[in-house]
């Protein structure tokens, strides 16, 4: 009789990863008891304890650790070999995990993802969204979607929306109130939506004009975390909003929203898709690529 199978194998790398065994239930499609009965019985089955766990946290032993080095990859492996049979089949199907910022989904959820499931009926999409940079392999994502600069320097990146264009943008009865700023130090006497980054930092808005660029931190009673939030909010004339131009185009153009500024507020680089250059690439994430460089026209 077989010591483990395959099922306890990916039970022990989910929890890993994701660090509980609630979260690791719920990507594997399974109860959280019965996750942990699964793992527990491995354990007794090859007499090493895998993880210490408490009552507010699950964390690797040094065994597991070592566990988890060795086994990963044969998994990994082993999925891999399984896709590229799959891929022989007329069409790709599995599921395609992406990992994106919030504000990222928003924008691509209906050009990219829900044209992808409609072309591809066998695929499923989970976006998992995040505001800060993960470890998309360490993670089990076939691919992240973040601003260019951002991306790290080992991974292959296939650009989605090349430039993205900020605007500063206010209510008309706001500016009507507060009146229109010609510069951006005229910014210090106006009320800003402030926003708060993934990494806890203020947003300070970026500036540059006849090749000088420059921060500026400006004021404001209002502080979020959510751009759309952030547009709601200049909408309802609560001040002025540093957001990206694609995000507030249908108000911009029916008169909603002004835009302030713009000749400060040159576009920088934009959205890309990218993934280890170094593994095999499935057909579920090749087609998804053949779509964004589809649609390159489209953003």
């Amino acid at each position: 009789m077989a010591r483990w199978s395959t099922a306890e194998l990916e039970a022990v790398v989910a929890v890993a990863r994701r660090g509980g065994f609630r979260a690791a239930a719920r990507d594997l499609n399974m109860s959280s008891s019965a996750l942990s009965h699964a793992v527990a019985g491995l354990e007794a089955r090859i007499g090493v304890r895998l993880f210490n766990r408490t009552t507010r946290s699950v964390a690797l032993t040094a065994a597991g650790e070592q566990f988890l080095a060795e086994v990963a990859p044969a998994l990994s492996a082993i999925d891999q070999a399984i896709e590229r049979i799959g891929e022989q089949r007329a069409e790709p199907s599995g599921t395609l995990r992406l990992n994106m910022a919030l504000g990222a989904a928003r924008l691509l959820l209906e050009p990219l993802v829900l044209e992808y499931l409609r072309r591809y009926p066998l695929m499923q999409v989970e976006i998992v969204t995040e505001g800060a940079l993960v470890d998309i392999v360490g993670q089990g994502f076939d691919a992240g979607i973040r601003l260019a600069e951002a991306i790290p320097p080992d991974m292959i990146a296939v650009p989605i929306i090349p430039t993205i264009r900020p605007a500063i943008v206010g209510s008309p009865a706001y500016l009507a109130a507060h009146g229109t700023p010609g510069r951006p130090d005229d910014l210090l006497r106006h009320q800003c939506i402030r926003g708060r980054m993934a990494s806890g930092r203020i947003y300070r808005w970026e500036f540059e004009r006849h090749g000088s660029a420059f921060v500026l931190d400006v004021p404001g009673t209002l502080i979020l975390d959510d751009s759309d939030l952030m547009r709601k909010a200049a909408l309802a004339g609560a001040g002025l909003a540093y957001l990206h131009a694609q995000q507030v185009a249908a108000e911009l153009a029916d008169g909603r929203l002004v835009q302030v500024l713009d000749q400060w507020t040159p576009p920088y680089d934009g959205l890309s898709l990218y993934y280890p250059g170094r593994r095999h690439v499935p057909a579920k994430l090749r087609a998804f690529i053949e779509l964004i460089r589809e649609k390159d026209q489209a953003f």
